[in-house]
């Protein structure tokens, strides 16, 4: 089962990203639960290891992460084993609430469902500088990505925050460096192999999500 979080702020893979979201998807498209999680410890080292400007959005998977961690070790884990099946379990037994978020605020489902949105900023900021150039603005690459998913579930202030600290990101070359995969060319032939996978997951993820009318969890 999956332990506690206690390495967040070791040294990031996109090795080990590429790994985690490899072992995610079964044979038959349900995603594994523990290798979502350590998917996303993965992607909570890339962001620390990028100094604070992230710290809004890390702070918040970390604490989401620690939820489903103690759901996959709870009494109930057996149902936590893909999302799939704790999507299942909670609906047929009426833990999750689509109207109000206090019944059931540390529920799977919704703690899952902004891990869910995050990773498709990430998924589309990772894709931009996969196909970007050196001298490529990595600030407006990460603000258009967020404009094109998690902006529109965060408040006006928080999306102001982070237009703000999307303007202290450093270069191209500098994300590539805290990847720890070798050359530029290198790095791009990875994420060429990884962000499919983490599409995949999010798409198999969004489309159970939009078939039991979860998208919207307060």
């Amino acid at each position: 089962m999956a332990d506690s979080i206690t390495q967040e702020d070791q040294k990031f893979s996109l090795k080990e990203v590429l790994d985690t979201f490899t072992a995610c998807l079964s044979d038959d498209k349900e995603v594994f639960l523990e290798h979502y999680v350590a998917g996303w410890r993965g992607l909570v080292r890339f962001m620390n290891s990028l100094g604070s400007v992230f710290t809004f959005i890390s702070k918040d998977a970390v604490n989401k992460i620690e939820i489903l961690v103690s759901l996959l070790n709870g009494e109930h884990g057996a149902h936590y084993v893909t999302i799939q099946s704790m999507v299942k379990y909670e609906v047929e037994n009426e833990l999750v609430d689509l109207t109000k978020r206090s019944s059931f605020p540390e529920s799977g489902c919704r703690t899952l469902l902004r891990l869910h949105r995050a990773l498709r900023w990430l998924e589309l900021f990772l894709e931009r500088l996969r196909t970007s150039t050196d001298d490529s603005k990595t600030s407006i690459m990460c603000s258009e990505a967020y404009n094109e998913s998690l902006s529109q579930h965060h408040a006006w202030i928080i999306r102001k925050a982070a237009g703000m600290a999307f303007c202290a990101l450093p270069g191209r070359p500098t994300f590539f460096e805290v990847m720890n995969v070798g050359t530029p060319e290198q790095v791009v032939a990875m994420l060429g192999e990884a962000l499919p996978l983490i599409s995949e997951v999010y798409l198999v993820t969004e489309d159970l999500y939009t078939k039991q009318n979860l998208l919207d969890l307060p």
